[in-house]
C-alpha cells in the first residue's frame, strides 16, 4: 500500500511542476548606437534581430538646450510610439528606413509601449576649439514604459535608450 501511495505522489508532483509556457521579455541595447531615418522620424537602436524604434515627431529633438532638471517629455501614445521587434535574420538600417520595407527579415515578434513617457534632455556639441557649437546631444530615456503584445507584458521604471546627435 506504501508503494502504490509513494507512486501516485510522484506522479502526482511530476504533473503539478508544469510551469507551461512562461515567457519573460526584455532586452539589452546598452551598447548599441541610436541610429535615425534621414526621410522619417525614426530614431532606433539594431542588435543583429532586434529593433528597438522611436517613432516620434522630429520636434522632440530641438536644437536648443533643456534647463537642467527640465527635460523635454513626449508621453506615449498612439502618436508617439515605442517599438520592440525581434526578427527572423539580423537587420540593417537600410530596411528600416525604406519606404517600401523588404520582404525579409520579416517580424516574428513585436510589442508596442502603451503608457510612460520619453525624456530627453538636450545639450551643445562643442568643437575642439570649445566656443563653436556644432550640434547637439539629445539624452533619450524611457520612463515607466510598458511593452505588450498578445502573449505577454513587460515594463521598465527607467531605460536609458541612449544619445541622438543632430547636426546643425
Amino acid at each position: 500500500m506504501k508503494k502504490l501511495i509513494v507512486l501516485v505522489a510522484t506522479i502526482f508532483l511530476l504533473q503539478a511542476c508544469d510551469d507551461g509556457d512562461i515567457t519573460l521579455e526584455s532586452f539589452n541595447f546598452d551598447t548599441v548606437a541610436v541610429q535615425n531615418c534621414s526621410t522619417n522620424n525614426l530614431v532606433f537602436k539594431i542588435k543583429s534581430n532586434e529593433l528597438l524604434l522611436l517613432n516620434i515627431p522630429a520636434s522632440s529633438f530641438i536644437n536648443e538646450e533643456t534647463p537642467d532638471g527640465s527635460p523635454r517629455i513626449v508621453t506615449v501614445s498612439s502618436s508617439n510610439k515605442i517599438i520592440y521587434r525581434i526578427y527572423s535574420d539580423n537587420l540593417s538600417s537600410s530596411g528600416i528606413c525604406s519606404i517600401l520595407p523588404p520582404a525579409t527579415p520579416v517580424v516574428e515578434k513585436e510589442w508596442n509601449a502603451s503608457g510612460g513617457r520619453i525624456e530627453i534632455i538636450t545639450d551643445k556639441l562643442f568643437a575642439t576649439d570649445g566656443t563653436t557649437v556644432t550640434g547637439y546631444t539629445h539624452n533619450i530615456k524611457l520612463v515607466n514604459v510598458n511593452f505588450s503584445n498578445s502573449d505577454n507584458s513587460f515594463s521598465f521604471t527607467e531605460y536609458i535608450f541612449g544619445n541622438y546627435r543632430t547636426s546643425l
